[in-house]
């Protein structure tokens, strides 16, 4: 059925690519000040440790799950489907691309300016019932005879999304002192939305009946919004649809304010004994125009004497041919459509401090908590998570662990490294080697300061 080929696609492609929401776990609060750490607080672009900044690019790619580990996937002779739906809670999956093409930032005197490019793609399973999932995988239909009923009362979505932005960013000194020194800043990021898709079941209950392996759904009432925009409606399972992110229009904004606060260094102006600052991201949303956009919520209605025969979505590849079937069966009432709708981006509060302890050793924390909730159709969505990162940071080099407490994988351990301007790092990657760990991202860039 289409739904299993989307679970499977989305969990294979988070899996196989083994790269955590939080972008560039160790390396975001780095004491070699750049345009990157200006993304999570654009109060710190006075801080730069260059004159003029040019990134020639940084990427990262991070994925979390709070049902597969690597160890499951070693050891088991499960499918990924039985292992994703095992147990009571609920399946849960963020995958989250974030790319910085060319950028350039500059200070002069006690102010700081910048310009940067991004492209961003997520794709995310939210809240999925475990018995849901495995009625519609089979795998949790072991009799060839029988039915499984499913009841929960909040919403289960599966989701993606493609953007890209320009950033513009001003930051200004407003206290500074031999001891002491407070910024503050702005980036504005323009949006250019690309593509979306959302299949969301609000409050389903219903019965999913298994007669000699032919799938059928009966005694089911849910509320259904199903949305899509650009070329991810033409097919899930296709990776070159999720690489589009400049193909629209500017159609939206996200705004971020920060503030930053350090204690000098008395033996050297550009290092600090302390250096925090606190921020507000993703203010904003976008609008998605597409030629084949739609948006529609509908009442899902099957009385127990009615059967929505389940597999005749076998050779489904894109949601709006599982709309289609859907609608044709008759048992869909349609309660609204808009051709243009918003998706409100996932706004983040985000803290941290860095102490420097000795000549060369530094320890920080991260935090960043979402704002928003992430089960309304209309959002897109991120998770929680702590950091703590003890350093060891030369002019020239960094060495870093960052560990990390997160909404949806838990505890994770990870390593990365600066070099000059070239920087490289997980922060999982010592988890996955020592003990099993349900998230997995990789990160790296280079940048150029004079």
């Amino acid at each position: 059925m289409q739904i299993k080929k989307v679970l499977l696609f989305l969990s294979l492609f988070i899996l196989n690519l083994s790269f955590a929401q939080e972008h560039f776990s160790g390396i975001n609060i780095s004491r070699r000040v750049g345009i990157l750490n200006a993304s999570f607080n654009p109060a710190e672009m006075t801080n730069l440790s260059n004159t003029y900044e040019v990134n020639v690019f940084n990427t990262s790619l991070n994925v979390s799950n709070n049902k597969v580990s690597f160890g499951d996937i070693v050891n088991s002779d499960k499918d990924i489907e039985d292992l994703i739906f095992d147990g009571n809670e609920a399946a849960n999956m963020r995958l989250d691309l974030l790319v910085n093409g060319p950028s350039f930032a500059m200070k002069y005197n006690k102010w700081a300016f910048g310009i940067s490019t991004s492209a961003v793609a997520k794709a995310n399973i939210i809240d999925v019932d475990v018995n849901l999932g495995n009625a519609l995988t089979n795998s949790g239909l072991n009799s060839i005879f029988g039915a499984t009923s499913v009841s929960s009362n909040y919403n289960q979505k599966i989701n993606a999304a493609t953007w890209g932005e320009i950033g513009l960013s001003l930051a200004r000194d407003i206290y500074d002192t031999d001891k002491y020194k407070v910024s503050v800043g702005t980036n504005i990021r323009l949006l250019f939305p690309s593509s979306y898709t959302n299949f969301a079941a609000d409050k389903f209950n219903g019965t999913i009946v298994n007669t000699a392996g032919n799938l059928s759904l009966t005694d089911t009432q849910a509320n259904l919004n199903i949305a899509y925009s650009g070329p991810i409606a033409d097919g899930f399972t296709d990776a070159n649809n999720f690489n589009d992110f400049f193909s629209s229009g500017i159609n939206g904004y996200a705004v971020d304010l920060g503030v930053n606060f350090r204690i000098k260094a008395a033996d050297n102006p550009k290092d600090y004994k302390f250096n925090s600052g606190l921020s507000i991201k993703n203010i904003g949303s976008m609008t998605f125009k597409s030629d084949n956009n739609e948006s529609s919520n509908y009442n899902l209605n099957i009385s127990n004497t009615q059967f929505l025969d389940l597999n005749q979505f076998e050779n489904v590849d894109n949601i709006k041919d599982i709309e289609q079937i859907l609608l044709s069966s008759g048992y869909l009432t349609k309660t609204n459509d808009q051709k243009d709708f918003t998706i409100k981006l996932p706004t983040l509060f985000t803290a941290y401090a860095d102490l420097k302890l000795a000549e060369r050793f530094y320890v920080s924390a991260f935090t960043q908590q979402k704002l928003v909730d992430d089960s309304d159709n209309d959002f897109s969505t991120t998770q929680n998570s702590i950091t703590l990162t003890p350093r060891f940071s030369g002019e020239n080099y960094e060495i870093f662990v960052p560990l990390s407490d997160n909404e949806i994988s838990g505890f994770t351990g990870g390593f990365g490294f600066r070099l000059g301007g070239f920087f490289m790092g997980s922060g999982s990657i010592l988890t996955a080697m020592i003990d099993d760990t349900k998230q997995a991202d990789v990160y790296l860039g280079f940048r150029i300061g004079f």
